[in-house]
């Protein structure tokens, strides 16, 4: 079980996450949703040991996450990576190994490992591509075949649909489902509360706070909703 008490992050002075405490459990796939500045990346982060906390604690397996990253597969927004650094798919994605392997070695026994991810997402016949040539999707695939090698227990992904074409958005559903099915537990920040939030089994709306926590008929409310949104969403139908 993955387990937040009372996160808390502030930016010289300036209050970005507010007491934040949820539990995750295997199996799951989480989405988190809240308007843009609400805290959602930076919550994750934080939860990482990426950026400093003002206060909470973050705890896998009973211990201190932080101290746990290699069961953690984290994909970060796409405009955080920097396209333009010359490197190859199959680089990309072996660079996942180098905890098992070293940054000097070929990850020889692990190959197979970076094979099979790369095939599972269909990126194989690219693998000697730069990353730079590929289009949103195929790069978005790269970093989920990337996160597979890993071989994680905890998959952190941040707006991952943004710019994917719809081969890309039905192989990567395809794969949360299979990892829910081994155990995996899965979160997701997504703006979309469309269709892809038909998908979770548990959802977390925040804006500094969390302002709800649970299935999508518990948290999409008129009331969480307006809490959240104010009035930058008008509409939203809940079934």
């Amino acid at each position: 079980m993955l387990e937040v008490q009372h996160l808390a992050v502030s930016y010289r002075g300036v209050s970005a996450v507010e007491d934040v405490s949820f539990r995750l459990q295997p199996g799951q796939l989480v989405g988190v949703i809240g308007p843009n500045g609400a805290g959602k990346s930076t919550m994750v982060k934080a939860m990482l040991g990426l950026i400093p906390v003002a206060n909470g604690v973050v705890k896998y397996r009973d211990h201190a996450l932080k101290q746990q990253l290699e069961a953690v597969a984290y994909v970060p927004q796409r405009t955080q990576i920097d396209w333009d650094y010359p490197v190859t798919v199959w680089n990309v994605v072996m660079m996942a190994r180098t905890r098992q392997t070293g940054w000097w070695r070929e990850p020889n026994r692990q190959s197979k490992q970076i094979v099979a991810a790369l095939q599972r997402v269909g990126m194989w016949e690219l693998r000697h591509r730069q990353i730079g040539e590929l289009s949103g999707g195929q790069q978005q695939r790269v970093f989920l075949a990337r996160s597979l090698a890993q071989e994680a227990e905890l998959f952190f992904f941040d707006e991952p649909f943004v710019g994917i074409d719809k081969k890309t958005e039905t192989i990567m559903f395809d794969v949360f489902s299979e990892l829910k099915s081994q155990g995996k537990t899965l979160l997701v920040i997504t703006h979309d509360l469309g269709t892809t939030l038909m998908k979770c089994d548990k959802l977390l709306l925040l804006n500094r706070q969390l302002i709800a926590n649970g299935s999508l008929k518990e948290v999409v409310t008129t009331d969480n909703i307006q809490r959240a949104y104010g009035d930058s969403v008008l509409l939203i139908r809940n079934s």
